[in-house]
Order: C-alpha cells, then sequence, then structure tokens
C-alpha cells in the first residue's frame, strides 16, 4: 500500500508525492487537517481523507472534539484568512498556537454548503485490476487528437461580464477573470499555457469561455468528457519541463509534439482513461 506525503504545497490538497511505507513511522491517521508552517505557501490548510505522511514546518492539528468534515472545511478557510499576517521572513512556526477562530462553526456556512450541493462524499469506482502500465502506452501526435487553436490577442479585460477569461496561470482551473466580448470558444475543450511561468498548465473547460493569446486550445477529434479530458491534462502536464519563457510551447510546436497514452487496437483507449479517473479519491464530486 503507498502512502500519500504532505508538504508545504498549496496544490493537490497540499501531496507532493505517494511514497512507499516505513516499517518504523507510523502514518498519521486520516481525518486530519494539515496547515503549512512556513514558505510561499504559509498556512495553507487541507483535511487529509488518507492516511498520510509528512515533515517539517507541516503541522497536523487533531479537533479535541468530533468534528463533520463541513466543520474541518470551515476551519481550514479561517486558517487561511491568516495568511496575510506572514511572508518568508515571518513563518507560523512559532505562532500558530496563537491564531484566533471562531468557537463554533455559524450557520450561514453549513447553509451555503448544503444550498450548493457541495458534496465531500470520497464514493469512487472500485476497480483495483487498473494498473498504469506506462511501458505499454503508445505515442500519439497532438495533432491526430485534437485541433489546436490559439487565443485572441486582444481581450478587454476591464469589461466585466459572466464568461470566464482563461488565461497563463496556473491556478483556479485556468480563469483569471469573468469579461464580456466576442470571440468565444466552446467548452468540453482542453486549455494550454503556452507562455510564462504556467506554461503547459492543462485544464479541462466544461463551459464556453474567452482565451488569451497566451492560451492553446485543444479541441478535441474524438468523443470527450470530463473524465478523459482530466485524463489528459494530467499527461500534458508532464511536459511542462521542456519549456520556459525562452522556448514556448507555440501553436506549431504543439501540433508537432506527441503525448503518450493508453491503447487498446493501436488507438487510444478512452474507456480506460475515464475509468481510471474514476477511481481516484472523491472523484464522485468531480
Amino acid at each position: 500500500m503507498k502512502i500519500k506525503y504532505v508538504s508545504r504545497t498549496r496544490f493537490n490538497n497540499g501531496i507532493s508525492a505517494i511514497v512507499s511505507p516505513y516499517d518504523s513511522v507510523k502514518p498519521f491517521d486520516a481525518g486530519l487537517i494539515t496547515v503549512a508552517g512556513s514558505g510561499n505557501s504559509v498556512l495553507e490548510s487541507f483535511i487529509q481523507p488518507k492516511p498520510f505522511y509528512t515533515g517539517d514546518h507541516v503541522f497536523v492539528l487533531t479537533p479535541l472534539k468530533a468534528m463533520s468534515e463541513i466543520e474541518k472545511l470551515f476551519y481550514c478557510y479561517c486558517i487561511k484568512e491568516n495568511q496575510y499576517r506572514y511572508s518568508f521572513g515571518r513563518q507560523a512556526n512559532k505562532t500558530i498556537n496563537s491564531l484566533l477562530l471562531p468557537s463554533e462553526v455559524p450557520s450561514e456556512f453549513k447553509n451555503i454548503i448544503i444550498e450548493n450541493e457541495i458534496s465531500l462524499s470520497n464514493d469512487k469506482l472500485d476497480l483495483n485490476s487498473l494498473d498504469l502500465n506506462v511501458s505499454e502506452w503508445k505515442y500519439f501526435p497532438l495533432k491526430y487528437l485534437f485541433i489546436v487553436e490559439k487565443g485572441h490577442e486582444v481581450i478587454n479585460k476591464c469589461t466585466l461580464g459572466n464568461t470566464p477569461l482563461v488565461s497563463a496561470t496556473g491556478v483556479n482551473n485556468g480563469v483569471s477573470s469573468y469579461v464580456t466580448g466576442k470571440k468565444i470558444f466552446k467548452g468540453n475543450t482542453i486549455t494550454v499555457a503556452m507562455n510564462g511561468a504556467s506554461t503547459g498548465e492543462s485544464f479541462y473547460q466544461t463551459q464556453n469561455f474567452y482565451a488569451t493569446s497566451d492560451v492553446n486550445i485543444l479541441k478535441p477529434k474524438f468523443e470527450i468528457n470530463k473524465y478523459i479530458g482530466l485524463f489528459i491534462c494530467s499527461v500534458l502536464r508532464q511536459e511542462k519541463y521542456r519549456f520556459n519563457y525562452g522556448r514556448k510551447w507555440s501553436k506549431d510546436r504543439m501540433e508537432n509534439d506527441k503525448i503518450k497514452l493508453p491503447t487498446i487496437k493501436g488507438e487510444p483507449n478512452y474507456a480506460f482513461m475515464e475509468k481510471y479517473i474514476k477511481t481516484l479519491d472523491f472523484s464522485s464530486a468531480i
């Protein structure tokens, strides 16, 4: 059995690696809260749904009384709201115990969770036979899988609206604001940042959106859904190391690049991709 390792990252629920268990080290129990004590992600707080390891500069919070996941989420939010107090020169390692938090969860917060039908269920498809044997995968040119388009050169970012604007950011599914405009891209596609520090960051877009010229849009030539899209986004992000400010992942370069995918009868195995994503923790909330 593999164990998740929690570090000071603000991404992926704080998980930076999956490691083999150590006989002499007992993992922390599932359901506890982890808090980054220093670094650029100071006070990033997460509920850990599975047993985990962690290291220096990460605090593990054990509730003094029984708490629901909604209550734990609330306290994660409250802790993160104190991030403005800290920086590289002022870490939280010595002062985290002095943070003031509400004594109970307001009813308004619980109502927001219920009204928006936010599910914290960890239900998932149980398919233990699925295995990522990458050595048996096959390379496919991106232009074989997608029509690649570039985002538009000019967008009035100051005109606020209801349509997501996807830019070269690595957070919030690539969405940097909500605007109005004329040149819109259809949802059910993948966006990839092709410039800047977030080059290679890939996101599946469920709804119609605008995109800046620092973003490539991958329009699938196959039937895609959110599970297949998320699987391919993860594969695309593995190519990030090849690009930087001096070597952009331009439209022309992307069209001639290849990615490695699981196959069946020589073609991409989209059914496997969908099933694999459904086996992941909290996949029922996707």
